[in-house]
């Protein structure tokens, strides 16, 4: 709502102005009234209205005289409208030349203020966004300037009294970094990683920011949203141990409501980082300095704010975790058991709070199991392009994400790579087995066996004898033995072989052994079969 003072000496005056249109309607709210124009001027200092309605003719001070003064403090002045009689037309045209919007003849007409109001209020709203952003853009330009440490001393107390910051004050840099917003969350699943529907507090037209800042000023007991400064990845705010009293001067309390209000005020999964406390705005780049050193400790608390002061005596590492935790991935995914890549993730993280490592070093860590699954498919004369979940484990390090929602990712890339594997290894091994047949035929008279055929073509021997009996409907062994036996009745019928040579031409050492199995598959003995080709 526009806020509107009513300036008028004659109560009656005032009374039927408020009473003659619906105001809200219109866009605007009667903040205030005032009986003459010094009264005014203190009220147009304290409650800042955006359009003032003043009659000319007043004691103390008048209209015209109310006009001019605001107009020229410098300050940021509302809009006025005049009100007057016929008699006080010069006068009007005089406050015209100080930028008057409009005046109204006594009495008032309903339907001309309406119109009026209509038309002005798009003015007033243009004109309070405008002021919004060069007071932005101001504001930005004073915290670039702490930050980068390129203020001077007297700029500093300058910008100390504008934001009412005194030099004893604890000054903090808090960073707000909204996480999880990308477009690889599972059907179903909310901001905050969940199933719940998480609502927030204000219109989703809003923008984040702005709501982030409504929210955050509510926190701390402003009543103007608190300015935050647009980092990469983060926004960045400063609080005052002032703002922290309602909380005690307790940084964790404040820390955890601001967290907890922001997430639900926006329904985004928000993570608050503090900087070191520091005396006055001349350290801020100390107290920025230190926020995003809390940052760095993002997988290593892995829930809720995070404070530089709890965090600071952990020392940072920037090495990859143990490679063992890498070959337990790795084998993981080849055995295709999710429970086992499950656990090879839990692994993985619990090192990385263990081991204290910084954010840089967990994207390198996550970075080699990837690299690791794609060396791994490409060895099986696969594309690692087919995965869907590949994506995200590329593209996730430019995003703020979760270690929560980052465990997720990764396990749901192991899950499908592991399948995939599955089936590039049954594709593989389509091709492998009828290479193996073709050895077998070639061999069957060489001492061979399952185990000494797994061995050459890199298999396992259960595996591959699964295998070839799903494939050709057949054991290897039975296979063998009538590969033997056929051949050994083209030699009964074709040559004078003894039997025992015959037998050790097809693969077998032991002539009995091998008139045992000949009989076994043809119901008669090698004798007996030469003897009755020959009767024949």
């Amino acid at each position: 709502m526009i806020g509107v003072l009513l300036v008028d000496d004659e109560q009656f005056a005032r009374q039927g102005l408020r009473n003659l249109i619906d105001w809200r309607a219109c866009g605007y709210e009667v903040i205030g009234e005032a009986d003459n124009g010094e009264e005014a001027l203190r009220l147009i200092q304290e409650l800042r209205p955006e359009l003032v309605i003043t009659d000319i003719r007043m004691p103390v001070l008048d209209g015209l005289e109310l006009i001019r003064r605001v107009s020229s403090s410098g300050a940021a002045a509302p809009k006025f409208i005049i009100v007057s009689g016929y008699d006080d037309f010069k006068y009007a045209q005089q406050a015209m030349r100080y930028g008057v919007c409009d005046f109204l003849l006594k009495p008032v007409d309903q339907d001309e203020l309406q119109e009026i109001l209509l038309k002005l209020g798009p003015r007033i709203a243009k004109d309070r966004w405008i002021a919004g952003k060069q007071e932005e853009l101001w504001t930005a330009a004073i915290v670039e300037a702490l930050i980068k440490g390129e203020a001077d001393e007297r700029q500093i107390g300058e910008w100390e009294r504008a934001f009412g910051i005194r030099r004893e004050d604890s000054v903090y840099y808090v960073l707000i970094e909204i996480n999880d917003r990308h477009s690889w969350k599972e059907k179903g699943e909310n901001a905050n990683g969940g199933n719940r529907t998480v609502l927030p507090d204000a219109p989703s037209e809003e923008p984040l920011r702005d709501r982030l800042a409504r929210i955050a000023a509510d926190v701390v007991g402003r009543k103007e949203p608190m300015f935050l400064y647009e980092h990469r990845n983060q926004y960045g705010m400063i609080a005052t141990s002032a703002m922290l009293a309602g909380f005690a001067g307790n940084e964790a309390r404040f820390a955890e409501t601001l967290q907890a209000r922001l997430t639900r005020g926006t329904g985004e999964t928000v993570v608050v980082y503090v900087g070191a406390p520091v005396r006055g705005l001349a350290r801020l780049r100390e107290a920025y300095a230190t926020a995003k050193q809390a940052l760095q400790y993002k997988f290593v608390r892995q829930e809720g704010p995070i404070l530089y002061r709890e965090v600071c005596g952990l020392a940072l590492q920037y090495l990859e975790p143990d490679s063992k935790i890498f070959q337990e991935w790795t084998e993981s995914v080849e055995s295709g058991d999710v429970e086992r890549i499950r656990a090879a993730v839990d692994r993985l993280f619990a090192a990385f709070r263990e081991q204290v490592l910084a954010v840089e070093a967990v994207k390198t860590s996550v970075n080699r199991c990837v690299l690791d699954v794609v060396r791994l498919i490409r060895e099986l004369g696969g594309d690692e392009r087919e995965l869907a979940s590949l994506e995200p484990m590329l593209g996730w390090h430019d995003l703020n994400v979760t270690p929560r929602e980052l465990r997720r990712l990764l396990e749901r890339f192991g899950a499908e790579a592991a399948e995939y594997v599955s089936s590039l290894r049954k594709e593989k091994a389509k091709g492998s087995i009828h290479k193996v047949k073709s050895y077998i035929d070639a061999h069957f008279h060489e001492n061979i066996s399952l185990k000494s055929l797994a061995a050459k073509f890199y298999m396992n021997p259960v595996y591959l004898g699964q295998l070839f009996r799903k494939t050709y409907g057949t054991y290897f062994n039975d296979y063998v033995l009538r590969l033997r036996v056929e051949e050994a009745k083209r030699l009964l019928r074709q040559t004078d072989l003894r039997i025992y040579e015959i037998a050790e031409k097809v693969g077998f050492n032991d002539p009995d052994y091998f008139v045992t199995q000949f009989e076994k598959v043809e119901g008669m003995t090698p004798s007996e079969y030469r003897a009755g080709f020959l009767k024949k």
